[in-house]
């Protein structure tokens, strides 16, 4: 197969960002990097040039759209949704591309990230086509915190960023670790090395690990002891979204809310009516208040189980997960045939059916999603209905 074109940027160590735009064409084996300016996040796709196979690292929740085009936009197969941490400031989208793209999520062993179906151990390697990423554990920003190196280039996420690092003063950080962490580890990797960070606030968009060595603020020609009292000193103020982000990143992005089971009342969401829990969805269809709606694929409904009675209009279609071309219509008649009443979408685990549902909405319909979907988040041992969905809740429903 002929080697395929990228999409990326190129830059000399601190180069500034150009306006925002999705990078220009150049030969492979170059990351895309992506700009999320509200939490100042990068988020990069990697894909090998042969295969079309992927990774994506640390996307962000409400760029969702943006990565699905990019991976259209380079032919390209998500394999992997990489973390280099239990992010603060931003929220993941890892569950919503597992479910749109059929991928799997690793993230780091330390950071408590249970759904995760690959918990990455220090030197443990990320295969995609004939690329691999090689996970190196680098404490200190969070206590479960790593970097990833592809050929040439290296993800330091938040603990290594340009002319600075990550800060220390929460997450079971440490600035000891820290210090240890990139003069042991990344500072020791070939100086022509380009460091991809995970955020930057003054446009810049790489540097190298010579520049960073030579020339970083806060560690260049710094001892340890220097370097603790200096991050010690910092005081800097409690990321914003820390007490969203952290519980939802813990579940690869995914939100559910303490006291939910028992809530009569749905919760407000952005975009469409609502969310409802799985017990709320079954009363108010059992009493004609709303109709339930599995938007999942036929084989999961034919494999997996189903509710008895409830009508199916596929978001996605298997094999592939392309788009159900006929959804909108599909939808419509379905509103229409139930007199216009509230549409409950149900998909596997409650991201599927955020995504129907705001499209139903767009057309003009009532839409709600129901939480946890049909059968939960994954647990530890990556099984699902173990830990929440209407299987797992009680709610009626077969198998063939």
């Amino acid at each position: 197969m002929p080697s395929r074109q990228l999409r990326c940027s190129t830059y000399d160590h601190t180069e500034r960002r150009p306006a925002a735009r999705l990078p220009q064409t150049v030969i492979a084996m170059q990351p895309i990097q992506l700009f999320d300016p509200e939490s100042s996040t990068f988020t990069y796709l990697l894909v090998d040039p042969h295969s079309g196979d992927a990774v994506i690292i640390d996307p962000v929740d409400h760029q969702l759209e943006r990565d699905l085009a990019a991976l259209r936009e380079q032919n390209a197969r998500l394999l992997w949704t990489i973390e280099t941490h239990a992010h603060a400031d931003h929220i993941t989208s890892a569950a919503q591309l597992i479910e749109h793209t059929g991928a799997q999520a690793a993230t780091p062993a330390g950071c408590g990230i249970q759904p995760a179906a690959r918990q990455l151990q220090d030197g443990d390697v990320i295969n995609f086509g004939g690329e691999t990423l090689t996970a190196i554990h680098t404490p200190g920003h969070t206590a479960g915190s790593m970097s990833f190196l592809w050929r040439d280039h290296v993800f330091t996420g938040d603990t290594l960023l340009i002319d600075g690092c990550g800060r220390t003063d929460f997450q079971s950080g440490s600035a000891d670790a820290l210090y240890t962490s990139i003069t042991e580890r990344l500072f020791t990797l070939p100086p022509e090395t380009t460091v991809w960070p995970g955020h930057d606030y003054k446009g810049r968009t790489k540097s190298s690990i010579g520049h960073e060595r030579a020339h970083n603020s806060r560690l260049a020609h710094r001892s340890r002891a220097d370097f603790i009292a200096l991050m010690d000193a910092l005081h800097l103020p409690k990321p914003r979204r820390i007490d969203e982000a952290v519980p939802a990143n813990l579940q690869l992005g995914v939100q559910h809310h303490a006291g939910a089971d028992d809530s009569e009342a749905p919760r407000v969401a952005a975009g469409y009516a609502g969310d409802v829990t799985p017990e709320l969805a079954w009363r108010w269809w059992q009493s004609g208040k709303g109709v339930v709606v599995d938007i999942r694929t036929n084989a999961e409904r034919e494999w997996v189980g189903f509710v008895p009675d409830a009508p199916a209009v596929a978001w996605k279609q298997w094999p592939g997960m392309a788009m159900n071309p006929d959804f909108d219509a599909q939808i419509q008649a379905l509103s229409a045939a139930h007199g216009g009443k509230p549409l409950l979408m149900l998909c596997r685990s409650g991201v599927r059916s955020i995504a129907s549902a705001k499209r139903a909405t767009e057309l003009g319909l009532t839409a709600y999603n129901i939480l946890e979907g049909f059968e939960g988040d994954p647990d530890s041992a990556a099984h699902r209905s173990t830990r929440g969905g209407w299987r797992h809740r009680g709610l009626p429903w077969r198998q063939n």
